[in-house]
């Protein structure tokens, strides 16, 4: 898994018809001190996240293990909406103190 911050909607009329009532986010991936990376990557959404949260990305056929993916041809999903990082009893992360 990887950590990614949600930047946006990927919107598309015409997709495989699989693909149809998938919300796609556009993610941009987060390293292990926080700092996002120059890196984007597009994933079905499978825990109603949004904009500037901070998500858990599964990739591969982990992607599709999701009870519904298994015959949808995705790359990468979002699995969990992170709630804290810590890292060495430092806090990286707190969703909660990201709107303050």
């Amino acid at each position: 898994m990887q950590i990614a911050k949600v930047r946006g909607t990927v919107v598309s009329t015409q997709k495989d018809p699989s693909l149809r009532g998938v919300k796609l986010l556009m993610l941009q991936l987060v390293d292990e001190e926080g700092n996002t990376l120059p890196k984007y990557e597009v994933a079905a959404d499978t825990v109603g996240a949004g904009v500037d949260e901070w998500v858990l990305v599964s990739r591969g056929s982990a992607a599709r293990q999701i009870l519904g993916n298994e015959q949808r041809p995705l790359d990468a999903a979002v699995v969990a909406i992170i709630d804290t990082i810590h890292v060495q009893d430092r806090l990286i992360y707190s969703k909660k103190d990201q709107y303050r």
